[in-house]
């Protein structure tokens, strides 16, 4: 029987405001994300009191307040919207209530372009942490699949088992787009399911069809073959499926175009004439301007991620896993994880996406050093429950519930992803899924070295190892918990905006 997170979901409520200060909460991995009224109402201290949460945080760049709750966080979210009521549930029609994030316009060209970078990484994020969990269990599937097939010779790769359990392991990529754009419609106020269904055209068979058949001496812009003809302009239609950007831009045009038309057709027409218009305008939009622009800006972007992490692949490791997590605190890593996605569709692997791994180690390493060490019995539960969300891939809640509550135990455990990281990098390792940290070892067997495996059990064990030993001996002690630090998340670019 599950747990009553009833009067948990109540000390929430009132330690964020009260109802009356809330507009409407969502939830991701990790975290409840509150819309509030008046930030300033909230009570950081006695959020962070209660047992259960693992820490609080206004991200001011998506105007969330933010509270770490862990693996229990659907739990939590269903008792708090039994005590809000549903209303509250991912937003509301208010239209006077506004939950984007509030920011002072910029007065400068720079703070004009870090604005944009801001914007972008704030609809990144909100686009994706939904489907982050299913690209996960879809990369441990396939992993365990190429375990099966390729390795213990289980399965036959010709057989229809192979073929019914690829496409489970398929499907959450090659319809990335759809799970994308019906997301990022979301976030950007456009119609989810128009959007959607520019994305559904976009993996449409017959559009794939384009892509693969040869381009039979067609004309080229900048290298790239122009495969297809629109109304007899050259166009050029790359694979789709698996990519983030195309979408991204069709769901932020999808709400100009849409609005435009609303305003401009009569309301008797308007349910059919509005979608179908810009479904056509936004789709033909992505498919001549976009096409060639993906196709260059994704090959250009693999072939520069891999040439600089494998022109000294042991360099890279040892800088990357040292200091990535530190991306994670100012909300940068969102923009990795385009980039690695790109990498897995263009090349079927990804030695950056493997790199990163030890660095999640390392994070659930240090939080099991505190659990080891420490004697008070509530930092135990929540360091335990750090420690085995980082080995399942989630890094939050050891991060902001721990280790950067006490400052040693967040840079001890990187100089365990450091050494992990140089380990991995003088192994030459690699990756095939996108999950990662100990729970992501199916994406490390390779159909073709098999020795890629146990380069990652030997450089998982060192980033244990080392970052356990640290923590335990140097980066902690009971002593800490009187002075522990606020562990809020950045705004690297605040400053330069305002």
């Amino acid at each position: 029987m599950g747990q009553d997170y009833q009067a948990l979901a109540s000390a929430i409520i009132s330690g964020v405001g009260g109802k009356e200060n809330i507009n409407s909460v969502i939830h991701c991995i990790t975290r409840l994300r509150f819309y509030l009224k008046d930030e300033k109402k909230a009570n950081k201290a006695a959020l962070e009191a209660l047992d259960g949460v693992a820490g609080a945080v206004y991200n001011s760049q998506l105007g969330q307040y933010q509270v770490v709750i862990g693996q229990a966080v659907e739990d939590v979210y269903d008792e708090v919207i039994k005590q809000l009521g549903p209303a509250y549930a991912g937003g509301t029609t208010d239209e006077e209530i506004v939950d984007e994030p509030k920011q002072e316009n910029p007065t400068t060209l720079w703070g004009w372009v870090v604005y944009a970078f801001q914007l972008l990484i704030g609809t990144i994020t909100g686009s994706m942490i939904p489907v982050i969990g299913l690209l996960a269990a879809s990369g441990i599937l396939k992993g365990f699949l190429t375990l099966f097939t390729q390795n213990l010779h289980w399965i036959d790769p010709e057989s229809s088992t192979f073929i019914i359990i690829n496409a489970m392991g398929d499907s959450a990529f090659y319809f990335l787009p759809i799970l994308v754009g019906f997301c990022a419609a979301k976030q950007l106020k456009s119609d989810p399911m128009v959007v959607a269904t520019i994305a559904g055209v976009l993996v449409h068979p017959s559009i794939a069809a384009i892509w693969q058949e040869p381009t039979k001496g067609m004309p080229t812009l900048f290298s790239v073959p122009l495969n297809a003809n629109f109304f007899g302009l050259p166009i050029h239609i790359p694979q789709y499926s698996y990519s983030i950007f195309p979408i991204i831009f069709a769901a932020w045009m999808a709400r100009p175009v849409g609005n435009w038309l609303k305003k401009h057709t009569p309301l008797a027409l308007r349910s059919i004439f509005v979608p179908l218009f810009t479904v056509f305008i936004v789709t033909t939009t992505v498919l001549i301007v976009m096409g060639p622009a993906v196709s260059l800006l994704s090959a250009g972007l693999a072939a520069g991620i891999n040439w600089l992490v494998t022109l000294n692949e042991a360099i890279a490791g040892m800088i990357i896993g040292g200091l990535y997590q530190c991306l994670v605190i100012f909300g940068l890593h969102w923009m990795v994880i385009p980039i690695i996605s790109n990498d897995i569709a263009s090349t079927g692997h990804s030695v950056l996406n493997g790199l990163i791994s030890f660095t999640m180690v390392a994070q659930g390493a240090g939080a099991l050093a505190v659990w080891a060490k420490t004697k008070n019995e509530k930092l135990k539960g929540l360091s335990l429950a750090g420690a085995l969300s980082a080995f399942a891939g989630v890094t939050e809640q050891a991060m902001y519930g721990i280790n950067l509550k006490y400052g040693r135990v967040f840079w001890m455990a990187n100089i365990g992803g450091a050494g992990g990281g140089l380990l991995a990098g003088l192994m030459k390792i690699d990756m095939f899924g996108f999950t990662g940290s100990l729970i992501g070892f199916p994406s490390f067997f390779s159909p073709k070295n098999g020795f890629n495996i146990w380069a990652f059990v030997i450089a998982s064990a060192v980033t244990v190892i080392v970052s356990f030993i640290c923590v335990y001996f140097w980066g902690f002690s009971d002593k800490d918990i009187a002075k522990a630090k606020t562990a809020e998340q950045k705004n690297v670019f605040k400053d330069a905006v305002e």
